[in-house]
């Protein structure tokens, strides 16, 4: 049987709803830890296991770690950019607006690879930046002169840039650590949460897994599963030495679909269900899976044929995210991914 995730979040924060989405046949939810820590989310994953619990289901619960993965900085409200807006490019820090330029902040580790005519890509490919120019501004403090580069982006793709949003740099070796202090923090308290997966992002090699398989054994947490997430090249041509490493291999084509051109993303997904396949491990299918139901309570046909045939693929688990966490339509997302999965189900067996 396919295992159906959705995604905790302000849409479907209430017990009613929750109940509602696993009376239809939702087996687990997903918890991304880029936004809340596993400590501040008690109450909320309380009311999934009491939903659960009413429907007579015993719920898996996965968490997403920060892992390596780049973010934009925190922000106080979203900020748009329209193509052609000409942005600066900082590290994470206070949100500011300043002259010529609407700031963007990333991580400090992103600034050396800003370099004339990198592109960026934010939010998932959303937004898409290049950059057009680099200054060097020297100033003197106390007889001492500093120097502070400064980077401006051209943008290409606009869209309503909020807090937190991924960033890549397409083409840089950034090589952030495997595991934030918030992820080792999560990890310590993953059992007395009732945790039953970790989501580890932008697996790049075994070490990455080796890494957080020793902080799930310090933390006595030897039990809980292990999610290889592939979001990049280098866990593409590596698949086969994650393999034996991970219970579970997740596609995740959002940001893998910044690692390739995106009509070559179907093949990449195709491959490495093959290769799954083939080694008897089970793999998930996530992003985008229903993203027109964010705002829409009927999903796209496109959307639906995506499903059917990730599970004809083998697919062991399929998830939605921001459909459920932010989305209008929680319940009916689930409603569409049920049935569908159960109309690819029979006709496996047919």
């Amino acid at each position: 049987m396919v295992n159906i995730y959705g995604t905790l979040g302000p849409a479907c924060a209430s017990e009613k709803v929750l109940a509602e989405m696993f009376s239809l046949g939702m087996t687990g939810m997903r918890l991304n830890l880029s936004h809340v820590t596993l400590a501040e989310s008690g109450d909320l994953i309380g009311k999934m296991k009491r939903a659960a619990e009413k429907c007579g289901v015993k719920p898996q619960l996965l968490v997403d770690l920060q892992g390596p993965e780049l973010r934009t900085g925190t922000i106080s409200e979203p900020v748009s950019l329209k193509n052609g807006d000409i942005v600066e490019i900082c590290e994470i820090s206070e949100n500011v607006k300043a002259g010529r330029s609407t700031k963007i902040m990333l991580p400090e580790l992103t600034l050396p690879y800003l370099v004339l005519g990198q592109e960026v890509l934010l939010d998932d490919g959303k937004i898409h930046l290049k950059i057009v120019e680099k200054a060097e501004n020297v100033t003197e403090n106390g007889g001492e002169n500093t120097q502070e580069k400064r980077y401006f982006a051209k943008v290409l793709w606009g869209g309503l840039l909020k807090s937190r949003k991924s960033a890549a740099l397409p083409g840089a070796k950034i090589y952030p650590p495997t595991l934030t202090n918030s992820d080792l923090a999560n990890i310590k308290i993953a059992n007395e949460m009732g945790v039953t997966g970790v989501m580890q992002p932008f697996v790049r090699d075994h070490s990455d897994l080796e890494c957080v398989k020793e902080a799930l054994r310090e933390a006595g947490a030897e039990d809980i599963r292990l999610f290889a997430k592939i979001e990049n090249m280098d866990g593409v041509r590596k698949l086969e030495k994650l393999l034996p490493a991970a219970d579970e291999i997740v596609i995740a084509r959002g940001d893998l679909g910044n690692a390739v051109h995106l009509w070559d993303l179907p093949g990449v997904q195709r491959q490495i269900a093959e290769k799954c396949r083939a080694a008897g491990k089970p793999f998930m299918v996530v992003t985008q899976m229903l993203a027109s139901m964010e705002r829409s309570p009927v999903p796209t046909r496109a959307e639906v044929n995506d499903i059917f045939h990730a599970v004809m693929d083998g697919a062991a688990s399929i998830m939605v995210t921001g459909e459920t966490a932010v989305g209008d339509y929680p319940v009916e997302v689930i409603r569409y991914m049920v049935n569908t999965v159960r109309s690819a189900e029979k006709e496996e067996n047919r």
